[in-house]
């Protein structure tokens, strides 16, 4: 059962992809013959689609090659974006508002809703830290235009 469901997922993430890539094809005339695809190991969606491979033998069929470029996070992979490096990506939901903030230019072909609760602050178990209002004074790791950036401004934000 899990494998069936699996299998309806990847179809579906090929869809998608696959819609937005061709509804914006025509923008990249200059290099017709590769698309280059901006992934981050923690997006699931694109690394599944990466892993199965018949996307890239649907595309060669139509005479398109296709690159991965696997970056960090999301604020990398919109610079990559930014600057040409990359064709399509795709991150979470606050990066791209930053970027854009920063002057960066693209479009966006389509959404998935954001996840929220698939975020954290982290602290070692046996830490003195046990709510965001403990963080008062501390160092704190992120990166910075990512949605951890974000989630760590609404937290303290919350606390103000």
């Amino acid at each position: 059962m899990h494998s069936v469901k699996l299998s309806y997922l990847l179809r579906g993430i090929k869809a998608l992809v696959l819609s937005g890539l061709f509804a914006i094809s025509s923008a990249y005339a200059d290099a017709p013959n590769t698309l280059r695809i901006g992934y981050q190991k923690s997006s699931s969606i694109l690394t599944l689609l990466k892993a199965d491979g018949s996307f890239e033998k649907q595309l060669a069929a139509k005479g398109v090659d296709v690159k991965w470029v696997e970056f960090p996070a999301g604020p990398q992979l919109l610079e990559g974006l930014n600057v040409g490096s990359i064709d399509f990506g795709y991150v979470g939901e606050a990066p791209p508002i930053f970027a854009q903030a920063a002057g960066a230019s693209f479009i966006y072909v389509g959404y998935q809703t954001p996840a929220p609760k698939a975020e954290a602050i982290l602290v070692p178990k046996d830490s003195a830290i046990k709510k965001v209002g403990d963080l008062r004074g501390k160092k704190i790791a992120l990166n910075k235009g990512s949605n951890v950036h974000y989630l760590l401004l609404r937290c303290l934000r919350k606390m103000a």
